[in-house]
């Protein structure tokens, strides 16, 4: 038995029926995504502590903080970003309407990952419910608490004629991606990625892959070995670690490196103490799983400071390894970015593909519909096109095609 069938039945007659399309109905649903995080803002934070130890500060920052403004942009700008788009017109075009027109997919799947269980549920749902689609949610099963919140909690505030969340593991999201869906956002894991690339292949949907990536942090000489070490520690040490944008390892000169490594001893005991695992403010790794890896991954190295680990807590300390690597030559590709909604979080190659954040989410969720509208009583003029073909009706066709100008500005 089939068990997403009937779901998914449901939803896809409410968007037929345009429950979805008009602008009062997609604002309704974004007010009261942004009621759900007001009301449980407590909850989630107990959920995010209890599933990574995560502090408020971080869970506000990084989690609750970051999905309010995008409602409230969304909110703000939901009618603007709607509006058919003019497109310029050449002369065969001159007396007609031509314009894009932003209309919703249809059912879209958001496949979320745990290290940001809300934030990365939620902010690409307000660009999904901005553009009018019908959602199916999958949380991850690996943040339980806040899965479950998001599982029980959430639907109460969204129309669940057009809006259903789904658990389960592997299994389960293999089974829901036998389904047909109009657009599939995911965001996880390259090897995760392949599989539901593979199998929104088989119906040719549309895809966005928010993928992994390395982050190289190159110092030169000249910069202030403190201030970058706690910049580095900061972002490295947030979440635990357990962010896809963080620096993963720093490219500098053996005269910088003697420099930064005592900085970065400084700002870790500045942030976290002298026992770094009775800080509030140092989470912890999300499953016993990804403790094993990682305290794996230490003897990968030379550990120059931290390297501790305690397995029942799933403890891992802030850690340094160094090594040296002669004659390393780097290109560092630009364009992840999360913090702010106005800015495309943009991804290429391993890291993905396609953006969101702010009126990219919605763009991104929004199927661009080209429109021209011909008025019947301009018949006459474009009969040149029909047949019997003539060289001087040709002439005159080729001549009004041509584009005149162009609005495009190349920097």
């Amino acid at each position: 038995m089939d068990p997403f069938a009937d779901t998914l039945r449901r939803l896809r007659e409410a968007f037929g029926s345009g429950r979805t399309r008009p602008a009062e109905f997609r604002a309704a649903q974004l007010k009261s995504l942004g009621r759900f995080l007001r009301d449980n803002k407590q909850l989630l934070q107990e959920a995010l502590m209890q599933d990574m130890h995560k502090s408020a500060f971080e869970a506000e920052v990084s989690e609750i903080g970051i999905s309010q403004n995008e409602i409230d942009l969304a909110l703000r700008n939901l009618r603007a970003w709607m509006k058919d788009e003019k497109v310029p017109k050449n002369l065969a075009t001159q007396l007609d309407s031509a314009f894009i027109r932003k209309e919703p997919f249809g059912l879209v799947l958001i496949i979320a990952p745990w290290n940001y269980p809300v934030n990365l549920t939620l902010v690409p749902l307000v660009g999904a419910l901005a553009a009018g689609n019908c959602v199916v949610l999958k949380p991850s099963e690996f943040s339980r608490s806040t899965e479950k919140i998001l599982a029980e909690v959430l639907p109460r505030y969204l129309d669940q004629s057009c809006f259903a969340v789904v658990l389960g593991g592997p299994q389960e999201t293999g089974q829901l991606l036998e389904h047909k869906f109009d657009y599939i956002f995911f965001t996880g894991s390259p090897r995760v990625g392949r599989i539901v690339m593979a199998a929104a292949a088989k119906h040719l949907t549309p895809v966005t892959l928010e993928l992994g990536g390395k982050n190289p942090c190159y110092v030169d000489d000249d910069c202030d070995p403190q201030t970058v070490a706690n910049r580095v520690a900061w972002f490295r040490y947030f979440n635990s670690g357990q962010t896809c944008v963080a620096p993963d390892y720093v490219l500098c000169s053996p005269d910088t490196q003697e420099r930064l490594l005592p900085a970065l001893q400084r700002a870790i005991t500045r942030f976290y103490g002298e026992d770094p695992q009775s800080s509030p403010s140092l989470g912890r790794i999300i499953s016993e799983k990804h403790f094993r890896r990682l305290r794996g991954l230490l003897g990968c190295g030379r550990v120059v400071i931290g390297g501790q680990s305690d397995e029942s807590d799933r403890y891992i300390g802030p850690t340094v390894c160094g090594w040296q690597s002669p004659g390393v030559s780097n290109t560092l590709p630009a364009g992840r970015h999360e913090a702010d909604c106005h800015v495309p979080c943009h991804h290429t190659g391993a890291s993905g593909m396609g953006s969101y954040h702010g009126k990219f989410s919605f763009d991104t969720f929004s199927h661009h519909r080209a429109c021209l509208l011909r008025w019947p009583g301009l018949e006459k003029i474009y009969s040149l096109r029909y047949p019997p073909y003539s060289p001087r009706n040709l002439r005159m066709l080729l001549a009004a095609m041509e584009t005149r100008s162009c609005s495009c500005t190349l920097l």
